[in-house]
């Protein structure tokens, strides 16, 4: 058995190891004993995406929570920052929410939270772990036979929807404002469009059925390709969409061109840097992000902090330095004045607010933001070794970094949540960095895959 948390949880094939019902049942266990070393009876909020598995491993967890005593509270389908939200509203000891977020539906995961509604540390993630790979702890009964009960929670839904209308500063900039959602047929389709109509938004929303297996499929933060012709056929002012979870934005201009999260992350910064609400002048991005985002932001005096990949590594760096705002290129954008942890909606809500601010088009603001040619290449591995040991790997990225000097560079790294190895590559021109990143992942093919 290898380690089960990766960058976001848990995560895996519904059915398979680590997402057995078995493995659930005891981890909900392990959750309710660690967080009920203070309180005989912690109160743990469980939600779920709209997965098919979602029902199977949502009964496995209860069971699992009860057989440890906790109390569990069960808010149905709700994105991922609702159950962050719900939790910390009831003041439960711990969330725990059955998705996994932008992967296809076969898949499915455990997302954890804590009081305060943010992600475990790794060092918590670490001591939960040892319980429930533990075979032999003697407190542990399989409840696999025992029911399970769980009390519902019939508005939280609607409290999360009631949140995000507070954290609108001015809610007459949405009135008539033309909006394409695409809710990726997950966790957001009934809460986005209900929250942009409550605002006075003309909403075309797509992609809002769930079936259990449409989730994420051709759709969503991962495929905004059909977005970007409904915004421009329905002459939409901007498009929306979120993955399957609902903690990550992508966003469509009014002429059907794909914003980059660092593109959205730095028009949000700069708005609120001069309202005077970016307090310290300062941002958290990952490793991943676009040279083009520290540019923009020195260009308007603000710091750029740079840290590990995983949007708890960005929260974490936000605490450590101060910052309100942080984020990540694939969407995961984090405004600690509102949330305690990233928001699809919160991003989409402040996004707005900018282009209001700011009297522009969306692809005016946009274009703000330089952003150099970037190349990046997911490559199925079967292991993952570490990387500055694979001789061949090592060569080409000492290669190709030295082609680029100062005109580009070079990060390789793993999926923290799936068997991949993700090459990236930023480079002077769009020919030149798309051979580069290529010839690279011709290498982690042939070495790994």
């Amino acid at each position: 058995m290898g380690k089960l948390f990766g960058t976001d949880g848990i995560r895996g094939r519904a059915g398979h190891y680590p997402m057995t019902p078995e493995l659930v049942r005891k981890t909900g266990w392990a959750v309710a004993c660690l967080r009920g070393r203070n309180n005989p009876r912690p109160t743990v909020v469980v939600g779920r995406d709209t997965r098919g598995s979602g029902p199977m491993l949502e009964q496995a967890l209860v069971q699992g929570l009860c057989a440890g005593g906790a109390r569990v509270v069960c808010a149905g389908v709700i994105p991922t920052p609702g159950l962050a939200f719900v939790c910390r509203s009831l003041a439960a000891n711990a969330g725990i929410v059955i998705s996994a977020s932008h992967n296809p539906h076969e898949d499915n995961g455990i997302k954890i939270f804590n009081q305060d509604g943010r992600k475990l540390s790794e060092a918590e993630e670490e001591a939960l772990e040892t319980l429930i790979l533990d075979e032999q702890s003697s407190s542990w009964q399989d409840p696999s036979g025992w029911p399970g009960i769980g009390e519902d929670i019939a508005d939280a839904a609607d409290r999360y929807r009631a949140f995000l209308i507070g954290t609108v500063a001015n809610k007459n900039v949405f009135h008539g404002m033309s909006i394409a959602l695409d809710c990726a047929n997950g966790a957001t389709s009934s809460i986005a469009p209900d929250l942009f109509k409550a605002l006075g938004s003309r909403v075309h929303a797509y992609f809002c059925q769930p079936d259990g297996t449409n989730i994420n499929a051709g759709c969503g933060s991962e495929h905004p390709q059909g977005l970007c012709n409904r915004v421009v056929q329905t002459k939409a002012q901007i498009g929306l969409a979120f993955d399957g979870d609902g903690d990550r934005l992508v966003a469509v201009d009014e002429t059907g061109r794909v914003l980059s999260g660092d593109q959205v992350l730095a028009i949000c910064a700069i708005h609120l840097m001069r309202t005077g609400l970016l307090n310290p002048n300062r941002v958290v991005a990952t490793v991943m992000s676009n040279i083009g985002l520290s540019l923009a932001l020195a260009k308007e005096g603000i710091e750029l902090v740079v840290t590990d990949v995983g949007d708890r590594h960005v929260m974490e760096k936000m605490v450590a330095t101060g910052a309100v705002v942080g984020g990540e290129n694939s969407g995961h954008m984090i405004f600690r004045d509102h949330h305690s942890t990233g928001d699809g909606l919160i991003s989409a809500l402040q996004l707005i607010g900018a282009m209001a601010a700011g009297a522009a088009p969306l692809s005016r603001l946009a274009d703000l933001v330089p952003i150099l040619p970037q190349c990046l290449v997911n490559v199925v591995v079967k292991r993952k070794p570490q990387l500055d040991t694979v001789d061949p790997i090592v060569a080409v990225i000492a290669d190709v970094n030295r082609q680029l000097g100062e005109k580009g560079r070079v990060l390789v790294r793993y999926s923290g949540t799936q068997s991949i190895c993700r090459v990236m590559v930023e480079g002077p021109t769009e020919e030149i960095t798309k051979a580069l990143c290529n010839r690279i992942a011709g290498v982690v093919q042939t070495a790994l895959g």
